[in-house]
């Protein structure tokens, strides 16, 4: 089974080749506002570096949201032509869940701009409540009633980041993707209320 995971959804571009839960190629780079320009070309070079062709692809995995308005849909885009072409499944999962991974008792915060946050708490990838936005004082007490390990924008919250793997991430975060039933229907997901949505 040859996947392909794609993230555009926030500052890097992640692009990763599986084959039969191994890594084969990868690509994870901060790439902010440049994700668009970079695509292609870094998915032609993993695929020539992995030996495939597009055909090969078996599935796609790829974020849909929250995260940049602009970021979330680059990727989408793609595999959404990818699957619709060649008939294969495309499966969703959290950017916010991707900046955590396996972790236990982690926070994912995301800049949402004007003093908020995107969040949300998992624990060994299994989401803890909600994922929500929130203002930078009432995650900054949520993380200090809690003391939770922070992944992705800390700094928000005067708290440092762990590090965040995203190609390991892809890989033991395959089993909680969402398979999506209708790839024209679906749309990045930015947890605001204009924009809420449901995958169909």
């Amino acid at each position: 089974m040859k996947t392909l995971c794609m993230d555009s959804s926030h500052k890097y571009l992640v692009l990763g080749l599986y084959e039969d839960n191994q890594l084969i190629a990868g690509y994870a780079k901060e790439s902010w506002k440049n994700q668009s320009e970079m695509i292609f070309p870094q998915l032609i070079a993993l695929c020539e570096q992995a030996g495939w062709k597009s055909d090969d692809i078996d599935e796609v995995v790829i974020t849909d949201g929250p995260g940049s308005y602009t970021g979330v849909r680059i990727a989408m885009s793609i595999a959404k032509v990818l699957c619709t072409r060649k008939h294969i499944p495309l499966y969703v999962l959290s950017s916010l869940q991707l900046l955590v991974g396996s972790h236990a008792h982690a926070l994912a915060v995301m800049d949402a701009r004007s003093n908020r946050a995107y969040c949300a708490r998992y624990s060994e990838g299994k989401l803890i409540g909600k994922e929500e936005i929130l203002t930078l004082e009432e995650l900054k007490q949520i993380q200090k009633d809690h003391q939770l390990a922070v992944y992705g924008d800390a700094d928000l919250i005067d708290s440092q980041a762990a590090k965040t793997d995203f190609l390991l991430n892809f890989l033991e975060l395959r089993p909680f993707a969402r398979e999506v039933k209708n790839i024209h229907t679906l749309v990045p997901r930015y947890l605001k209320e204009q924009d809420a949505y449901k995958v169909k």
